[in-house]
C-alpha cells in the first residue's frame, strides 16, 4: 500500500507583482503539521526595471520561515530589524501578537538584472503563544546543522531531527529538512520524522513504489514513520512537517488565529492604523476587500 496519501500541485498566485507557486494552503490539505503556508518564488530574472516591493504589511499569530536559493531581499521590520537575507541563510520572524514588515530588492540591485528564488513559509503558532511579542531570528548559512550520510548531503534548517537540533527558534515540534543527492541512492527515514510530513521536490525526482514524482509538488505521507523512497540523481528535496495542533485555524491575508475574533480584531485594527510602522517605510498595503477566510480543521 502507498504511503503517499495526497499531491498537492503548486497553483500560480500573484502576489501584487511577481507570480508565486502556492502550494499551502490548499482545498483539500491545509495544514502539515504547523505548516500553514508555502509558496515557491522563482526561479525568476528580475531585469533592471523589475524589483520585489513588498510594502509594509501585518502578521498576526505566526512565524515566517524565509529561504532563499538565489539573490537576495531586503528585510525591515516594527522590531527595528533591516537585514539583507542572502542564499542558506535563514529569516525568521515570529509575529505573536502583530508585527509589520516589508521585503524590497536591496537597493543596490535595483537598476540591474538579478535573479530570485527561493520559499516562503509561515508556521502556525501553538494557541497558548499566538499573542506572544513579536520576535526576529537571523541565522547564517554556517549555523544551520548540515552532515553527509552515505553520499547524501542533509541539513536541518529549522526543529530536530536526525539527533540534531537547527539554532531556529521553533515554538512546536516540527523539522524542515533540505536532503541533496548526487547519485540515485534509497532513503530510509523511518524513526526520524513525527506527526504529519510533507516532501516538497525542487529540482530531480523522487521514486516511491514504483512511481516517480518530479518537480514542483508536494506529497503528503499517510504515515510519517513510513518514509522511504528512491532519491534519483541531482535531486534536491524539503521535508517539512511536525506536531498537528488540536485546534482548528482560521487564515484571513496575513492573519492566522484561533479563532475568528482574533482575526476580527487584526482587520480592524489594521484599517485603524493601530499597528506599528517600520522607521522609513511609507504607504501600507491596504486590508484587500472581500477576501474570505479559509477554515481549517483537523
Amino acid at each position: 500500500m502507498s504511503n503517499i496519501n495526497m499531491i498537492i500541485e503548486e497553483r500560480p498566485a500573484d502576489i501584487g507583482n511577481f507570480l508565486v507557486g502556492r502550494l499551502l494552503p490548499f482545498r483539500g490539505k491545509r495544514m502539515v503539521g504547523p505548516f500553514i503556508f508555502i509558496d515557491h518564488m522563482g526561479p525568476a530574472l528580475l531585469k533592471e526595471h523589475q524589483n520585489i516591493d513588498v510594502g509594509p504589511h501585518p502578521h498576526i499569530g505566526l512565524s515566517t520561515l524565509t529561504y532563499l536559493f538565489e539573490g537576495a531581499i531586503m528585510h525591515r521590520d516594527t522590531l527595528g530589524t533591516a537585514i539583507e537575507i542572502f542564499p542558506n541563510q535563514v529569516n525568521w520572524m515570529t509575529a505573536g501578537k502583530g508585527i509589520v514588515h516589508s521585503e524590497r530588492t536591496p537597493e543596490y540591485l535595483r537598476h540591474s538584472d538579478k535573479k530570485l528564488h527561493g520559499l516562503q513559509i509561515w508556521v502556525a503558532l501553538p494557541k497558548e503563544l499566538e499573542d506572544m511579542p513579536p520576535a526576529f531570528y537571523h541565522a547564517e548559512a554556517d549555523q544551520i546543522p548540515a552532515w553527509e550520510t552515505d553520499g547524501v548531503s542533509y541539513k536541518l534548517i529549522a526543529g530536530e531531527a536526525f539527533g540534531h537540533k537547527s539554532p531556529v527558534p521553533v515554538y512546536s515540534k516540527l523539522f524542515f529538512l533540505e536532503i541533496k543527492s548526487p547519485t540515485t541512492k534509497t532513503i530510509r527515514l523511518g524513526d526520524e520524522l513525527f506527526g504529519e510530513a510533507g516532501l516538497y521536490i525542487l529540482e530531480g525526482s523522487i521514486e516511491s513504489e514504483g512511481n516517480t514524482y518530479e518537480p514542483k509538488r508536494i506529497l503528503v505521507a499517510k504515515n510519517s514513520q513510513l518514509c522511504e523512497f528512491v532519491i534519483h540523481a541531482n535531486t534536491t528535496i524539503y521535508i517539512f512537517g511536525g506536531e498537528p495542533f488540536p485546534e482548528e485555524r482560521f487564515i484571513y491575508w496575513n492573519f492566522v488565529a484561533t479563532s475568528q475574533e482574533i482575526i476580527e480584531k487584526a482587520k480592524k485594527d489594521w484599517k485603524e492604523d493601530v499597528f506599528p510602522r517600520i522607521d522609513g517605510e511609507g504607504e501600507l498595503i491596504p486590508l484587500p476587500p472581500e477576501l474570505p477566510h479559509l477554515r481549517v480543521k483537523y
